[in-house]
C-alpha cells in the first residue's frame, strides 16, 4: 500500500447535478487516490477543510471505458469516487459554496 499524505488522497471535486443535490443533506463528492482507504479519506477532509466532521465515508471504483480512434482500441483511465457524509454540527465545505 502506497505512503499517502492527506494532500495527496483528494484529487478533486466530483461536480454534478447528483451531486449538486446531495449537498443540502451535508454529502459531498470527490475523486479520490486509487489506494486511499475510507480512514484515510475522512483524516484527509478532517485536516484540509476546518470545522468539518466526518460521520461517515462510501466509496466506489470506476472502470475505465473502452474507446477506439479507427483500429487503435484503447481504455480510459479507472477512477475511485468518495461520498462524504457530514455530522449535522458541522461546518459546510467552503469550495462548493460559490456554485
Amino acid at each position: 500500500m502506497a505512503d499517502l499524505k492527506y494532500y495527496d488522497v483528494i484529487q478533486k471535486p466530483i461536480i454534478t447535478e447528483k451531486s449538486m443535490n446531495m449537498m443540502g443533506e451535508k454529502k459531498y463528492t470527490f475523486q479520490v487516490h486509487p489506494d486511499a482507504t475510507k480512514t484515510q479519506i475522512k483524516e484527509a477532509v478532517e485536516k484540509m477543510f476546518e470545522g468539518t466532521k466526518v460521520k461517515n465515508v462510501n466509496t466506489m471504483n470506476k472502470c475505465g471505458k473502452n474507446r477506439r480512434r479507427g483500429l487503435v482500441v484503447g481504455k480510459t483511465a479507472a477512477t475511485k469516487r468518495a461520498i462524504v457524509s457530514l455530522t449535522e454540527d458541522s461546518k459546510d465545505i467552503e469550495i462548493f459554496e460559490g456554485l
